[in-house]
This record gives structure tokens, C-alpha cells and sequence, in this order.
């Protein structure tokens, strides 16, 4: 049988000609190869001798093509698109998949356990969409959002509990230095009770302090949770947050818990996702990936 392409000149020698044909200049090859300038001009040299006809003109600055050079830079570029193109389309695609949370779910659950998922998945193109807005499945190529609130929703979708709510007060270790046991009602006036959109400070007083009126505290006011959280760990007042995003902070001495109690809420954190006859194999590792977070933790 005879062998295929008997003609064929060096494919290492075909990849650097077409490099050097782009810039016409050795020494930009070469950094581009990642080779000597020397290496370089031996490809060329071998290619042209293999051939026997003269593929660059040697200039006082740089190269240029000679009529055959430039006609066979253009066939030779072709022709290693396609070897690329087939090598690509011999390698498992990366699945792309967008989860949609809130900026507080990104920045203090989520994305510290980023760097596992990565390990674990190299496969999977995962892609955080952090927004307060409610996103559209559709709209915005979502799919699978984490939800907070009831488990109703729309139909088309499917949701499971992927966490309850559990808000606790938390400050920074060094604003409470000087405080021996449990802060009191009377106490607490001395600090500045730092606030987010959900606003639980006067559910979760009435809870602590049931026989007390609302304390006339200072009050600061953030727009998202994960700010009252960063002013907490700060020092700059106690904050009220779920457990799950205080966690880590708590463990690493970043925060400390400022009562024993925590105040369980009727709302959770929902998995959401579009109801179809198909779902993609990445869609189902990442709600596994997500609830063994969960039950980790």
C-alpha cells in the first residue's frame, strides 16, 4: 500500500512558516513559537530547500513573501484551520451553565466554594449571574436561579429547598471587647444596629427582648446584606444575618455571634429552574454540586 502524501513537508515546519508569513520578521515568530530566532530561520530554510523555491525575500528590515510564498501562506493557513477545527471537535465541549443569585448569595456562600466546584467539574463552564433583579430564564440564558422566598412559582419551573433561613446577630470581636456574657437590652443602646433591605431588627428584638419597647439604638442602612455584614466585620455595629452567609467569618474569628438565639423564617432559599422534557447533564451537577455545599456546611 503506498504511504499517503509522500510530498508532505514537515508539519512543524508548515506551523512556523505560517507564523513567519504573519509577521514577516524572525524574531516576532520566534517570541511567538516560544523558540530561538535561529530555530526559526532553520524551519524556513529547511521548508525552502524541501521545496526548492524561495518562499520570503530576505529584505535589509524584515521579510516579505515571493509571489509562490504568498499563495502558499494562504492554502497552508487553510489548511492548519481545519486540522484545528478538527482536533477542537474531537475534545469534549465545556457545557456552559448560568446560576442566578443574589450579589449577598455571590459574594458570601457561593463564590468562596467556587474553587472546589472548579476541581471538581473542569468539564463544566459555570457562570454567576449576581443581580437583585428576579432574571428571566429565557431572557437572560439563566438556568438555574437561587431563589429567597415562598416555594411557589410560576408555572413551567420546578423548585426544591436547597436552604432554610437562619438569622443570627453578629458584630466584630472587637467591638464587643470589654462586654463579659450576653449583651442586654440596656447595652445594646450603645451600639449601632446596622440594617438591610429585609430590615429583621424589629422582628428579632421582639423575639430577644419581648417585655422591652423598640430600643432607640443608632441605625445604619445598607441597601444589601452583604454590606451590613462587611460594616459588621468592620466594626461598626451588629448586624442581623442568615447563619449560612456569617458562617465562614464566624470560624475565622472575623465575626462572633452577639446572642445565643436565632430567628427561624418562614422563607428560604429555593432552586429554581425551567421545566423540560431533556434537562442537560450539567444542570443536574450543579444542583447536586449546590445541595452537598448545603448539607456540608
Amino acid at each position: 500500500m503506498p504511504n499517503g502524501f509522500p510530498a508532505l513537508p514537515s508539519l512543524n515546519a508548515l506551523r512556523v512558516f505560517e507564523v513567519v508569513a504573519r509577521h514577516l520578521n524572525f524574531r516576532l515568530a520566534a517570541e511567538e513559537l516560544g523558540v530561538t530566532q535561529a530555530a526559526v530561520a532553520q524551519q524556513i530554510r529547511g521548508l525552502e530547500a524541501s521545496l526548492a523555491l524561495r518562499l520570503f525575500q530576505r529584505l535589509p528590515r524584515g521579510l516579505a513573501l515571493t509571489d509562490a510564498g504568498v499563495g502558499y501562506s494562504g492554502s497552508i493557513r487553510s489548511a492548519l484551520a481545519m486540522i484545528d477545527e478538527a482536533t477542537r471537535l474531537l475534545r469534549p465541549q465545556a457545557a456552559h451553565l448560568t446560576v442566578s443569585v443574589t450579589p449577598t448569595f455571590a459574594s458570601k456562600w457561593l463564590i468562596p466554594r467556587l474553587g472546589n466546584f472548579a476541581q471538581s467539574h473542569p468539564d463544566i463552564d459555570l457562570r454567576v449571574l449576581a443581580t437583585d433583579r428576579l432574571s428571566h430564564f429565557n431572557t437572560d440564558g439563566v438556568d438555574i436561579a437561587v431563589r429567597y422566598g415562598q416555594p411557589e412559582v410560576g408555572a413551567g419551573l420546578n423548585s426544591e429547598l436547597l436552604m432554610e433561613q437562619c438569622i443570627v446577630a453578629v458584630a466584630s470581636p472587637r467591638l464587643l471587647e470589654g462586654h463579659e456574657g450576653p449583651v442586654s437590652f440596656e447595652q445594646l443602646q450603645d451600639f449601632v444596629m446596622l440594617h438591610d433591605a429585609h430590615d429583621f431588627w424589629p422582628r428579632f428584638l421582639a423575639q430577644l427582648f419581648a417585655q422591652h419597647a423598640q430600643p432607640t439604638a443608632r441605625h445604619l442602612r445598607f441597601n444589601q446584606t452583604s454590606l451590613a455584614i462587611d460594616a459588621a466585620i468592620g466594626g461598626q455595629g451588629i448586624a442581623l444575618a442568615s447563619l449560612a452567609f456569617v458562617r465562614d467569618d464566624i470560624a475565622a474569628g472575623r465575626l462572633t455571634q452577639v446572642f445565643a438565639e436565632q430567628m427561624r423564617l418562614d422563607k428560604s432559599f429555593y432552586l429554581v429552574w425551567p421545566r423540560k422534557m431533556q434537562q442537560p447533564d450539567s444542570l443536574t451537577v450543579v444542583q447536586r454540586w449546590l445541595k452537598q455545599q448545603v448539607a456540608d456546611s
